[in-house]
């Protein structure tokens, strides 16, 4: 009995962990914080690379079922960051609960972390936002947010990874660097 509980809490963490900081790896080797090189892979090699799930939003342009992700109600201070590529894309401080069922942001992290297309899809005008990196999509921008931007990042929240803020290293660092 023993020995199965340590082999089922290993995979309960696992299950339990979500798109949070999804490490460069084999299986995708393109994902990064630090990189700013542009992603170019084919439909075929994405797919071997991502989870169904974030392959269906990420490259088929889907949506998630609004309320399903951790991050729309969460308040953790960090880092957002591309699911497929690592690519940052927003900071915690410009996340804010629009009600709308998915993460909201009102800033990305950079001009270059995020491009604008139109989107007609359904009948109605919108504007899409991908990841800068990879052209993945994210979700779409609207022009019904707080100050000071008034836009609304509305963002799938499983094309999203999250890096806690480190807070005290950061301190840490600049107290020796006085």
């Amino acid at each position: 009995m023993r020995h199965a509980i340590i082999f089922v809490l290993p995979l309960f963490f696992v299950a339990c962990k979500g798109h949070t900081q999804t490490p460069m790896n084999e299986k995708n080797p393109v994902y990064s914080h630090t990189d700013t090189t542009k992603v170019n892979l084919s439909d075929d090699q994405w797919k071997k690379v991502l989870p169904s799930d974030v392959y269906q939003v990420a490259r088929q342009k889907g949506t998630e079922r609004p309320f399903t992700s951790p991050f729309e109600t969460s308040k953790e201070v960090g880092t957002y960051y591309c699911a497929v590529c690592g690519n940052p894309l927003f900071k915690s401080d410009t996340k804010f609960e629009s009600g709308c069922g998915w993460p909201s942001f009102y800033e990305p992290i950079s001009k270059s972390s995020i491009i604008y297309a139109p989107d007609s899809s359904y009948g109605m005008d919108r504007t899409e936002v991908m990841c800068g990196r990879c052209h993945s999509h994210l979700g779409h921008v609207f022009d019904d947010g707080p100050p000071p931007t008034h836009l609304r990042f509305c963002i799938n929240g499983v094309v999203l990874d999250f890096e806690k803020a480190q807070k005290a290293k950061e301190e840490y660092d600049k107290k020796q660097g006085s």
